[in-house]
């Protein structure tokens, strides 16, 4: 095993920055697009077996390195490699810092982070700087200087990252968006989305289930019970924005003639977690976690200002008893989209003035032709076929080298919203302005994501 020294010293990259100007372009930029893609997987917890699912259903992946610190991950991806009829990967598993091992592998072209959220830039940055295409499980940021870490490092190696928000890909967000992009509501004026999900069943078990029947977390828990619960515990902001405000910043071209000027934060006391804790069976009042002060409050609202005059609402409700919904809206001069009742109404040609009618056959109709040509191909995949087409894009980015559709810059821009409404709220709702990740790029590029004729 090497160290980040060693790896560091390896791959080249120097100073206290790391940086690293490369001599000449990745491997993986000069192959040809008939041959596979060789990943590596950094973690193959839950979500991480999912993407080598993914990998192992395609002809053009070849799944060389896997990696996680759990011998039970390993063990249940090898399993799953088996079962494909594919051939035995290496294996990482020695402690927190061995990925670096599988970043200096020859025979990886690209990798696919899914871990703990405090790993994801690191992983990332440390990926890239090895010449690796990478693709990055979603997350906010822990701080705004992480954001800036992703991108100095892809300006400095031009190594692309894609973000892996698979929610861009949902049906009913991509026939919404293909409705925007053909005028239908007109002039975008609010836009509605967020991460409303009751996640107690996730952040407590009782150790010995995967999941529920229990209050336990950290090294009691399970997957993500022994990480995501502590969130909770120390930190106050929007901790998950990205599903949310992924596909409203593609509707409102965030980073493509349009950015995020400012956001102002507020959260909730925080009770729900709490309560979960003692009207449990296995918790009640005098249970140790029961005496848990939990930062972060139930439902965290941020309002978010654009350069063209948009204002985004995002909710984060996470602790609470609720059904799933990310709340998404659109609204605009012709009309409005309302995904929490799936109705719309445009103005002129509803039915009914003032009357909500069902969006169904809208969705139909407007049905984006990514789905119209993928539907085979995504019938089985994980959230209702989307996963396949995130994955798909990340695949076909790195073998046509070209920059993902979900760049480098949307991630930063999209996770630096945690660490801005954590100091928003901190501060009494006081208004945060986003950096310019682009630094001005983004008035001339062009919104390119699910275009009719991508792959």
């Amino acid at each position: 095993m090497i160290n980040r020294r060693e790896f560091i010293k390896k791959t080249g990259l120097t100073g206290a920055g790391l940086s690293l100007m490369p001599e000449k372009i990745p491997a993986y930029l000069g192959r040809k697009d008939d041959r596979k893609i060789r990943l590596g997987f950094i973690g193959t917890g839950l979500r991480g077996r999912n993407h080598l699912e993914l990998a192992l259903r395609r002809n053009d992946c070849e799944v060389s390195a896997i990696c996680d610190i759990d011998p039970q991950a390993i063990e249940h991806s090898l399993k799953s490699i088996s079962d494909f009829g594919k051939a035995k990967p290496r294996v990482f598993q020695n402690g927190e810092e061995d990925y670096l091992n599988l970043l200096s592998e020859d025979n990886v072209d690209a990798v696919v982070i899914s871990t703990p959220w405090i790993w994801h830039v690191p992983m990332a940055v440390h990926a890239m700087k090895a010449g690796k295409f990478t693709a990055l499980e979603v997350s906010g940021a822990m701080a705004i200087e992480e954001c800036w870490d992703l991108v100095r490092t892809y300006e400095e190696t031009r190594v692309p990252l894609m973000f892996l928000e698979n929610v861009c890909y949902r049906r009913d967000v991509m026939a919404i968006l293909n409705m925007v992009r053909k005028n239908m509501f007109g002039e975008l004026i609010h836009l509605e989305g967020g991460y409303q999900h009751d996640l107690r069943h996730v952040k407590f078990n009782d150790g010995v289930r995967p999941y529920g029947g229990g209050v336990e977390f950290n090294e009691k828990g399970f997957s993500e019970a022994r990480w995501r619960t502590n969130h909770s515990v120390n930190r106050n902001g929007d901790l998950y924005p990205t599903h949310g405000i992924g596909p409203v910043a593609m509707y409102c071209n965030i980073n493509r003639g349009n950015r995020f000027l400012y956001l102002t934060s507020m959260s909730t006391k925080a009770k729900g977690l709490h309560d979960y804790i003692v009207n449990h069976p296995k918790g009640g009042k005098q249970h140790p976690n029961a005496g848990i002060e939990f930062q972060l409050g139930d439902v965290v609202t941020t309002m978010i200002k654009t350069q063209n005059g948009e204002s985004i609402l995002l909710s984060h409700d996470t602790n609470l008893p609720r059904p799933y919904s990310l709340g998404f809206r659109v609204q605009g001069t012709k009309g409005i989209w309302m995904a929490v009742n799936k109705s719309i109404y445009l103005e002129g040609q509803s039915p009914q003035a003032h009357r909500w009618e069902s969006a169904d056959n809208y969705l139909k109709q407007y049905d984006h032709p990514l789905w119209k040509r993928y539907e085979q191909d995504a019938t089985g995949a994980g959230h209702g076929g989307m996963d396949f087409f995130v994955f798909h894009a990340f695949i076909e980015s790195a073998k046509r080298k070209l920059n993902p559709p979900i760049d480098v810059y949307d991630a930063a821009t999209w996770m630096a919203i945690t660490p801005l409404s954590e100091q928003s709220i901190a501060n009494g709702g006081q208004a945060m302005h986003f950096p310019d990740f682009t630094k001005g790029k983004w008035m001339q590029r062009e919104n390119d994501f699910a275009l009719a004729d991508d792959y």
